[in-house]
């Protein structure tokens, strides 16, 4: 594994500007995206992390803070961070209406702005691919756990030849952007973009490997419907003696 993006990934300020433009339509568009089953993937997450009340996990990239906010339904002290601006008050504003507490931060996955060891746990749910360089974000993610926290990916990944791919593939690329024109979702720009990312990322045996030479031990990946998706976990060693 080399240590570039396998495609070049946009620059932030392209990021911002697609994701910005769709941040209105985010939630109904990601459940177009996923054939609906992004509320489903989220759920098998939380079972997976396995988190306690009062334990404090970052939500990275976290959107308009879905997985954030289940993650405080559970009782955990949740920081939801992402790079696109307009996302975050529409997490507040849900927060609000669910009478969670819900901190949240403009961040960069690249260079957090946390000290090391501040969180038990760290998720990222649909946002690692749109990293300009996921490895380096993936490092800061070891970097802010406190030894034996957990790292969770939920992501898509390229899929092998299989009659899921087949459908994906056709969803994504002919019926998505027609959903993102009837939905006014801006441009279309990032639903244009979403499928090629897909695409050109990693595959989920590769991702996993990152994972281990970073740093993460326990790293296990588990294909969820079909493989159309993936839920990466890595675990931080805690100190020996």
């Amino acid at each position: 594994m080399g240590d570039n993006y396998p495609v070049p990934a946009p620059v932030a300020s392209e990021v911002q500007a697609m994701f910005g433009e769709i941040a209105t339509r985010y939630d109904l568009l990601n459940r177009l995206l996923s054939f609906g089953m992004d509320q489903r993937w989220r759920a098998v997450t939380m079972k997976e992390m396995n988190l306690q009340p009062e334990q404090e996990i970052l939500d990275l990239c976290c959107g308009t803070g879905d997985l954030s906010l289940g993650f405080a339904r559970q009782g955990c002290k949740v920081t939801g961070a992402d790079f696109t601006g307009p996302m975050l008050p529409l997490a507040r504003a849900k927060a609000q209406r669910a009478n969670l507490n819900l901190r949240l931060a403009q961040a960069d996955a690249e260079a957090l702005p946390f000290a090391d060891g501040s969180f038990d746990a760290v998720t990222i749910s649909f946002g690692i691919r749109n990293v300009h360089q996921p490895k380096q974000a993936l490092k800061e993610c070891l970097r802010v756990l406190r030894p034996g926290g957990k790292l969770g990916v939920l992501e898509f990944f390229p899929m092998k030849r299989s009659l899921w791919r087949t459908l994906f593939r056709f969803y994504f690329h002919s019926i998505l952007p027609l959903f993102a024109r009837i939905f006014r979702a801006g441009r279309g720009g990032a639903y244009r973009y979403l499928p090629a990312s897909v695409d050109s990322f990693v595959s989920a045996e590769n991702f996993k490997a990152w994972l281990q030479e970073i740093g993460f031990e326990q790293t296990r990946s588990t294909p969820l419907t079909g493989a159309v998706a993936h839920l990466q976990v890595g675990v931080k060693s805690k100190p020996h003696g």
